[in-house]
């Protein structure tokens, strides 16, 4: 099968969202690490569980809306739950499941951290673009999102 390579408009294009890419995540985790003491995953996990209603969440569901290998989002559960971010508790429907619960402190970290993120991310993106380049930036995410929903896993065999 013959590799369909990228013409060089293409792959500038490419290289472009990749390093857009890189960026974006370096110039926020800075942020967030300047002004809060946060790593941008911190704020991500932090995130998530200031969306559920109880403030709680099952690790594997945890680790599957992250896009994270369970045992990557386990240590840095435990590194966050060492500053007193959060906390693991068994679920209590099974034993074999855990739960992981934002704290009072992890409340107050991602309450004192937002404005000033949201700031920063309104600056560099909403702020640079117009209503219809936002509009259209939506849809060229949403699309590459559903290619991905269906891209098989391969593993390459030695």
């Amino acid at each position: 099968m013959e590799t369909p390579w990228l013409n060089a408009a293409e792959q500038q294009l490419w290289r472009r969202w990749l390093y857009v890419q890189r960026r974006l995540a370096a110039t926020l985790n800075r942020q967030l690490l300047t002004d809060a003491g946060l790593s941008l995953q911190d704020f991500d996990v932090l995130s998530r569980l200031t969306d559920e209603a109880t403030g709680r969440i099952r690790i594997t569901q945890l680790a599957s809306r992250m896009d994270w290998e369970r045992s990557r989002l386990s240590h840095h559960i435990g590194r966050m739950e060492q500053r007193g971010l959060v906390k693991r508790e068994d679920s209590p429907d099974d034993g074999r499941g855990a739960l992981v619960l934002l704290t009072a402190n992890g409340r107050a970290a991602i309450e004192r951290a937002a404005p000033e993120h949201v700031r920063t991310v309104r600056r560099i993106v909403f702020d640079t673009l117009t209503g219809q380049e936002l509009k259209m930036l939506d849809s060229i995410n949403q699309k590459v999102l559903d290619q991905l929903e269906e891209w098989p896993i391969r593993t390459r065999k030695a």
